[in-house]
């Protein structure tokens, strides 16, 4: 363990906001790698240079790697992470430079060399390092794309000059595991078991996240109740039993927003901005989104947004699918009005587009649009997320930030950020509900269109109790650090001969 006070850090992961984002991912990993180097700390980050990622090249760095039968030779351009003074290495490769999207893309929904890609961009992570002559404390790698990063950590680097770094992984969506053909090992250099999925007593296939939590020192996800809803069977897709071994190493750290961009004293997206001593401000943005969206203007009638994925893990089969009347049994009741922002899947872009059409109070805008976005946060009464599971979430916590009263399912993050008056009347800031049905959602908005209507004081306190929380990246960071040399106290996971064995 250093003794010193700055800890050098690496992140590892496929996607990092400004130069790449699928999702949620590239939020965290760019906010925390500059929010960790403004704690002082020494932050580098390795992701792939995409076909299209536009950047300031300020170094070229000479990488090989070695992967499958041969030495790939890449070249990693390094430039700054925009605010800070995070060094960010882009790995240049065809894997990567040669054709559009992250995962996939339109022709191809998800790469067949998936494994190969990241397989190439987690054994590069060890030789960068050699490249610059860095040996960081801490390797902290995200997801199924980079999960073999402590897999290589415990096996084929481990005694080549990385003795004294941890590793951390970080879940962020176990839905999505990396699951590849066993014609793919080769090309990792890896040992079966270290990289496989069981299905009984054989090996049939390989699991990148499997091998990611079985090998990484310490595991981490992304809110403290997604951290033990994951050792169940209900959550865990199938990988609950590798996580209650790691149960001692497992732990949930929330994510944070990014509270420069979701201010609603600064905002530029808003019209008028407000905070908690003029809420009256609110009531004028809310006017002028009713207007802009088509609804009827009255300031009276509860408004809700809703900004989403418009998926299964969102809810929307229990809100709009097929047999599921919820949306329309809340249009029907004529006392509030709705408006849905999102892309996803076709059958739900279809409903929510015939349901608007047939109801006034409701307003549908399928994509993506920034403003929009900032306007449904800073207008709307209320914030519904039904989500099936949800690993953080940020929209309740943006919900929050703007007083707009979340209703949620006690889910994951959600749990962890939604305070109900049965938790604590003092700090109650939203409203929760237990099943993921129709009925439960029916029932959840309309209790919360009653309270609108019959105690405006108590929503004025949701309202105020909400703002007043702290959801910045700074606090978040600080627990990362605290973790980290949690980790550095206390070493690596012990080696086994069963799981990490390994061939030469």
């Amino acid at each position: 363990m250093p003794s010193r006070n700055v800890l050098k850090i690496l992140m590892v992961s496929s996607e990092a906001v400004p130069f790449a984002k699928s999702g949620g991912l590239a939020d965290m990993v760019g906010s925390l790698a500059k929010h960790l180097a403004g704690l002082g700390h020494d932050v580098k980050m390795l992701i792939p240079a995409y076909r299209g990622v536009d950047y300031t090249r300020e170094e070229s760095i000479n990488v090989s790697v070695n992967v499958g039968f041969r030495t790939e030779n890449t070249v990693c351009g390094r430039t700054t992470l925009a605010g800070s003074n995070v060094s960010v290495y882009l790995l240049e490769h065809p894997y990567f430079t040669e054709r559009k999207g992250i995962y996939g893309n339109e022709e191809e929904e998800f790469f067949a060399d998936n494994a190969k890609r990241f397989a190439l961009l987690s054994r590069a992570a060890f030789s960068l390092l050699r490249a610059i002559d860095w040996k960081p404390d801490v390797i902290h790698s995200h997801d199924w794309p980079t999960a073999l990063v402590p897999v290589y950590l415990r096996t084929l680097e481990r005694n080549q000059g990385f003795e004294g770094t941890i590793s951390l992984f970080t879940i962020h969506n176990i839905g999505y595991q990396g699951i590849f053909s066993l014609h793919d090992l080769h090309y990792t250099r890896l040992r079966l078991k270290d990289v496989c999925l069981e299905k009984g007593e054989h090996l049939e296939q390989l699991n990148f996240l499997r091998g990611g939590i079985r090998c990484a020192d310490y595991v981490s996800t992304v809110s403290p109740q997604y951290a033990r809803e994951i050792r169940t069977t209900r959550f865990g897709h199938g990988l609950e039993a590798e996580l209650e071994k790691r149960r001692e190493d497992l732990f949930g750290i929330l994510n944070g927003i990014d509270a420069e961009i979701w201010n609603p004293e600064t905002d530029s997206y808003l019209p008028l901005n407000y905070s908690k001593t003029s809420l009256e401000k609110k009531l004028q943005v809310k006017t002028i989104l009713q207007e802009e969206s088509g609804l009827s203007v009255d300031p009276g009638i509860p408004l809700i947004g809703i900004v989403s994925r418009l998926v299964e893990q969102k809810g929307f089969r229990e809100l709009c699918g097929p047999g599921e009347t919820a949306l329309k049994d809340i249009l029907d009741r004529g006392d509030c009005q709705i408006v849905i922002l999102g892309t996803g899947e076709k059958w739900c872009e279809e409903v929510l587009r015939s349901l608007a059409a047939e109801y006034e109070n409701l307003r549908v805008r399928i994509g993506f649009d920034e403003k929009l976005a900032h306007m449904i946060e800073g207008g709307s009464d209320f914030f519904l997320m039904p989500s099936r599971y949800e690993p953080c979430g940020l929209n309740q916590m943006y919900s929050l930030r703007y007083g707009t009263v979340p209703i949620v399912r006690r889910t994951g993050g959600l749990a962890d950020t939604v305070i109900s008056r049965e938790e604590d009347p003092a700090r109650e800031n939203g409203f929760l509900f237990e099943e993921i049905t129709g009925e439960a959602i029916r029932s959840a908005v309309a209790e919360a269109v009653r309270i609108y209507r019959e105690e405006p004081d108590r929503i004025l306190r949701m309202r105020m109790n909400g703002m007043s929380e702290d959801f910045s990246w700074n606090h978040s960071a600080e627990r990362y650090v605290e973790l980290y040399r949690y980790g550095l106290r206390r070493g690596r996971h012990p080696d086994t001969e069963e799981s990490f064995d390994i061939q030469a």
